[in-house]
């Protein structure tokens, strides 16, 4: 939210989004999105969203490799901290 205002003013600029990324979160946005219920003020946005979602393949993460930046996010990453 911070960053976007700026980032033209960027001196570089680094896309780090990989092209599986919507199918491996779909594994585990959609059960949760299925659960909003209906009287939740947040109910239409999550109609939208699994409406959207049944254009994407769903991708198991055992397919992501474990130096992905993705990995920070799902567990399993090959780096120690």
């Amino acid at each position: 939210m911070h960053i976007f205002p700026y980032q033209e003013n960027a001196n570089v600029m680094f896309n780090s989004a990989l092209l599986y990324e919507l199918g491996v979160l779909k594994v585990y946005a959609e059960p949760l999105l299925k659960q909003v219920p209906e009287n939740c003020e947040e109910y239409a946005i999550a109609q939208q969203l699994l409406s959207f979602s049944e254009l994407i393949a769903p991708i198991d993460s055992k397919y992501i490799p474990y130096n992905s930046i993705m990995r920070e996010f799902l567990g399993g990453s090959s780096f120690e901290y």
